[in-house]
């Protein structure tokens, strides 16, 4: 089979779950297959928006992040439940762990994707082969469809993985970029979302094709350092490795609500963002990481939404310092009227060994005297282990320190990671 693998390329599937949370819920109950089914929030709470939804509910129009009301109407039948996210968790560490056992070279994007390199896989079969043993094995074992893309890097693979839904095997050779991926509207291109589309506009790229032959220095002016790379990726140029271990990488933690109705009351807000603080200050412990720049997102009653950070002389993570610095931003920005939503996000995040704190007057002192306490625990630690010694806060109860999988309910990559081989036994 080494003759259907390249001899100096790399061969990458990009493997895409179709409608994820709806066919954890027909795998889960048979009874929902072929029927109208749409994943969505409480409508009691306003969080009626559609997460995901089953190809026959598409058939009628329904789509994703349609307020519910809207899909309703458009489907009188549609039945719809609420997200079950510990279902979902525990479906995509199976998936997660079938890929890995084709090759340990996989790195996950999102609950419900993830690209392999499967370049050395060539004792296994061709690379259309592992792809349909592996949709195979995924429908078998779990009854969960998925899409696969198949292509010499990530870009032509997750573009190939979108061209047949369900149940497609794509393959997108570079040589095939101009005429499968050129006559495309750029809208459609993956890293080019609607707003970025619009902005292409005025230079008259309406296509990919548009897109890989436009002047570079203009896109730089319009669009920073990502014009020249969304330009090298209309040209089918994509560097980028498969990475397993960027699920570590954590760039940002946040939390927001939609309030369950419009408040304009500043005691009730606040009181909101002090909830918000208390999550996203969980989540920076257990991630042991602080957060050197805070923000803060505000949507009024008529949607309008406004996002607004502020980047810190030192980094944070207690909820004290949160709040104090996320309250600011807030009464600063928010301009007195009803209030639909409310986050607060942590990012430019470092990790809690790698901060050197810069003293100011305020906080020397209070640090100067806990220096004898540092000394002697990194001296323990350096002896003994970087664990010999944690925070009581660290640690969830009933949960050891070092477990790699979270158990905040929020969308990072911890339940992504791969867990110790005795947790999956």
């Amino acid at each position: 089979m080494k003759e259907m693998y390249p001899k100096n390329g790399r061969v990458i599937l990009h493997v895409d779950m179709n409608s994820f949370y709806a066919s954890v819920e027909m795998a889960h109950d048979p009874s929902l297959k072929g029927k109208p089914l749409a994943i969505a929030g409480n409508p009691e709470e306003r969080r009626g928006i559609i997460v995901t939804c089953s190809y026959e509910a598409r058939k009628f129009g329904v789509r994703t992040t349609m307020p519910l009301w809207e899909a309703k109407k458009l489907c009188p039948q549609l039945l719809v439940k609420k997200p079950n996210f510990d279902r979902y968790r525990a479906a995509s560490m199976k998936m997660f762990e079938l890929l890995r056992s084709y090759t340990e070279l996989v790195e996950p994007v999102s609950i419900d994707e993830g690209y392999m390199d499967i370049t050395d896989c060539y004792e296994m079969g061709s690379p259309i082969q592992i792809a349909e043993k592996i949709q195979t094995e995924l429908l078998k074992n779990y009854d969960l469809p998925c899409s696969i893309g198949i292509a010499p890097n990530k870009f032509l693979a997750k573009m190939a993985s979108d061209m047949r839904k369900p149940l497609g095997i794509t393959v997108l050779r570079k040589r095939d970029v101009e005429t499968v991926l050129w006559p495309m509207e750029v809208s459609e291109m993956h890293g080019v979302g609607k707003k970025t589309a619009e902005k292409l506009a005025p230079l008259s790229i309406k296509t990919i094709g548009d897109l890989a032959k436009a002047n570079e220095i203009q896109l730089k002016a319009l669009l920073g350092i990502n014009g020249p790379r969304l330009k090298n990726r209309a040209n089918g140029i994509d560097g980028r490795q498969v990475n397993p271990d960027s699920i570590y990488d954590v760039k940002s933690i946040g939390n927001s609500t939609t309030l369950s109705r419009d408040i304009s009351n500043q005691h009730q807000l606040l009181k909101v963002i002090e909830a918000l603080v208390t999550k996203v200050s969980g989540r920076l412990k257990t991630k042991k990481v602080l957060a050197q720049t805070i923000g803060v997102t505000i949507r009024y009653k008529d949607r309008k939404t406004i996002t607004r950070s502020r980047k810190l002389t030192n980094p944070i993570q207690t909820p004290e310092e949160i709040n104090r610095f996320a309250k600011e931003l807030f009464l600063k920005n928010w301009n007195g009227e009803a209030v639909r939503l409310l986050g607060v996000t942590g990012t430019d995040l470092c990790e809690e060994d790698e901060v050197v704190k810069q003293l100011d007057l305020f906080s020397f002192e209070k640090d100067a005297r806990k220096e004898p306490l540092y000394e002697t625990m990194e001296s323990l630690r350096q002896k003994f282990g970087k664990h010999i010694i944690e925070k009581a806060a660290d640690l969830a109860p009933g949960r050891p320190s070092t477990s790699p999988i979270g158990t905040d309910t929020s969308f990072n990559k911890d339940f992504l990671r791969k867990p110790p081989k005795k947790e999956l036994d």
